[in-house]
């Protein structure tokens, strides 16, 4: 199971520069992904552009946005150019998209994009995607690029759990990308995403990659309590409450999960970090032996 770390961009961080040490680190330890997170109403930087500085400070790690909210991006042509243009600042073969409707209907309203109507959008933007990204048109435009680096463009993660996802899944997608994820969501979750996938026509298995909370060091439970709660506040204190529990703050609780996502299945394990200091990178790394 390959091991991935995630950008602390929702955490309380005030220095740009301190993500792109995050992602030098990352690659030098040997993480196999770098990912960052999205919200629009929240301090969180945006994934392409915080990705963009990743690709350009690093030359091996995969980059993966976890996930991207793709129907706030309403100029659908304009996001599929800057998808191509990552791709190639990136290189082959290093960038993927994981990508989701969205939840919070303050982050629609804030971006003046309507809520109800996003799984329509998201399927609008996943047909513009798939046009600039295999024949560099739309709508007749040509070209809408530059091409990208990776053939067909970057591979595709979904998150969700609705039958809609379930469809852009297999109709789109390379396999399903769960935050917050435990043991038993996944478990609950992969033999009806690998069934709807053998239907479809698909070869071999979707990929199954889960994503946790972690930090690390003496003061990490104070690290999460401030990152997580707030995040989570809208939800109420219980769900925030709820969210700080599930994260992993010790040695043994990280061993742990990577022994029991392994054990069921999932192809890799990405843990988000909630402290802004880099030190984070090392401390996982010597965790788990990279």
């Amino acid at each position: 199971m390959d091991i991935g770390i995630g950008l602390p961009g929702h955490a309380p961080w005030t220095d740009g520069r301190a993500l792109v040490e995050w992602a030098r680190r990352a690659e030098r330890r040997g993480f196999t992904t770098l990912s960052a997170s999205d919200r629009l109403v929240w301090t969180t930087p945006e994934p392409l552009i915080a990705l963009a500085a990743a690709a350009g400070a690093t030359s091996r790690i995969r980059l993966l946005t976890s996930v991207l909210l793709a129907p706030l991006r309403a100029n659908h042509a304009l996001f599929a150019k800057a998808v191509t243009t990552l791709d190639q600042v990136a290189g082959a073969g290093r960038l993927r998209l994981g990508l989701a409707p969205g939840l919070r209907d303050d982050d629609f309203s804030a971006g003046g994009v309507d809520y109800a109507s996003r799984g329509r959008q998201f399927d609008r933007l996943l047909e513009c995607l798939a046009a600039v990204t295999t024949r560099g048109a739309v709508d007749g435009h040509e070209p809408v690029g530059p091409s990208p680096a990776t053939p067909g463009g970057p591979p595709l993660l979904f998150g969700g759990h609705s039958d809609a996802a379930v469809r852009r899944i297999v109709t789109h997608g390379i396999g399903w990308i769960a935050g917050d994820a435990t043991v038993e969501g996944v478990q609950e979750f992969a033999p009806g995403l690998q069934k709807a996938w053998t239907e479809a026509g698909r070869q071999g298995a979707p990929r199954l990659v889960a994503s946790v909370m972690f930090s690390l060091g003496p003061n990490a439970r104070q690290a999460l309590s401030e990152a997580i709660g707030p995040y989570y506040a809208f939800a109420g204190d219980e769900y925030a409450e709820y969210g700080i529990s599930q994260a992993y703050s010790s040695p043994e609780q990280i061993r742990t999960a990577i022994e029991e996502f392994a054990r069921i299945g999932c192809d890799e394990l990405i843990f988000m970090g909630n402290d802004p200091d880099p030190r984070q990178v090392d401390l996982l790394a010597d965790v788990i032996g990279l």
